[in-house]
């Protein structure tokens, strides 16, 4: 009986932790966004008070029009969704084709291109702007928006194909195996048999694909010259200046473009967490 008790207390007691774990964890990635919103509604000589968090009795919305129309939001967006658009989709298309040439086909270049998919999570960003840059002006691409979308994909190639590699494991090989008798080749295998099957991975990498390209601003700001082509990061910069900055719009602006990437997420957030799960525990 005294036993039974104990671990009644202990179980109790494991669920009290982890419950307050998770809700701390919880409050640590909500309070931000709702720090941020509480200043995009003040005014900018109100964001210095002493209060950590509060809300003014007169929200400043016209914060939010001034974001949208002095910051070009529906210019950049236009710039963003050009990019983000083909970048997302070949970056999600191509490594599931590269995933199943390695992990399901027999090729000679099968270790050897395999090494460089790992090598590739390996590379960090910064290393290759200045090598990126001298080509892209040798061809080009410079001032571009092909230039962007060929570099997002090159970084996101190799993580992208790991998670796609995790989920094709745990596919049985008995079902292309029957399509190839009865005659069907890759064409009709991989978009009707075995894509459909592996949806949770497209969701999965899709999402993660389009909120690291969303909010990238390194490579956009060395690529990128001219007022015409840049993307969403570069409105907030717009109401910062040498001597005054408008605060309270620079947040709105952050609300802005933080958005649509918060309201993906919580529609997919099933899949993701689906096909991040296959993945792990498939692979």
């Amino acid at each position: 009986m005294m036993k039974e008790q104990d671990y009644a207390r202990r179980k109790l007691v494991t669920k009290v932790l982890v419950g307050s774990l998770l809700a701390f964890l919880v409050l640590a990635q909500v309070f931000p966004m709702v720090w941020i919103f509480s200043y995009s509604i003040k005014k900018s000589g109100d964001l210095f008070g002493p209060e950590l968090l509060s809300f003014p009795k007169e929200p400043q919305w016209v914060n939010y029009y001034k974001a949208f129309f002095d910051g070009k939001i529906p210019l950049y967006l236009s710039n963003t969704l050009k990019i983000v658009v083909p970048s997302v989709t070949l970056g999600t298309i191509l490594p599931f084709m590269l995933a199943y040439a390695c992990s399901r086909m027999e090729w000679k270049l099968k270790g050897f291109v395999w090494a460089i998919v790992i090598v590739g999570l390996t590379i960090p960003i910064h290393t290759t702007l200045l090598p990126n840059f001298i080509w892209y002006r040798t061809f080009r691409l410079i001032d571009t928006h092909l230039g962007l979308v060929i570099s997002y994909m090159a970084f996101t190639m190799s993580f992208n194909t790991i998670v796609f590699t995790g989920l094709l494991a745990g596919i049985p090989k008995s079902m292309e195996e029957s399509a190839f008798i009865d005659g069907a080749g890759y064409g009709v295998i991989l978009p009707q048999i075995i894509a459909p099957m592996a949806v949770t991975g497209f969701a999965t990498v899709g999402v993660q694909t389009f909120l690291s390209h969303w909010n990238e601003f390194i490579m956009a700001n060395t690529y990128l010259a001219t007022e015409a082509k840049r993307t969403l990061p570069f409105s907030i910069i717009l109401f910062s200046g040498q001597y005054v900055s408008d605060y309270a719009v620079q947040f709105a602006c952050m609300t802005l473009v933080a958005l649509p990437p918060l309201v993906l997420y919580f529609v997919f957030n099933k899949w993701i967490l689906a096909g991040v799960t296959a993945g792990a525990v498939k692979g």
